[in-house]
């Protein structure tokens, strides 16, 4: 049995400017997995750095309020819903809330560096 406690994973900064915390990712441990599933946070008033990946992902709206932005379309976001994401589109996220906008994030297959291109 996994079981990973969020605050005991290593606080990053990735490449899209998000603070992020990887929960569970197949080469990283022993996981019959084809996804990896991180926590992002995007501080108030910022946004995530345009971006796109080769492989679709998910957001799932935790807490806050902000705008996605995919390709040429955007959208209000709040608590409770999941975002896809396509391959290759150009994605971003905006926090617009008084808060951080906190989300998990689904790549499938699990993510890797040489599959997203920060713009």
């Amino acid at each position: 049995m996994l079981i990973k406690d969020l605050k005991y994973c290593n606080e990053i900064i990735a490449g899209d400017s998000t603070v992020l915390r990887e929960l569970l990712h197949p080469d990283k441990d022993d996981l019959n997995l084809r996804y990896s599933l991180a926590h992002a946070v995007v501080k108030r008033g910022e946004t995530s750095i345009p971006h796109r990946m080769k492989t679709s992902e998910v957001y799932y709206i935790l807490e806050g309020e902000g705008v996605m932005h995919i390709n040429d379309e955007s959208s209000e976001v709040h608590p409770g819903q999941a975002v896809y994401i396509p391959p290759h589109a150009i994605q971003y996220i905006h926090n617009t809330g008084q808060t951080g906008l906190k989300f998990l994030c689904i790549v499938d297959p699990a993510w890797r560096r040489e599959d997203e291109e920060v713009l």
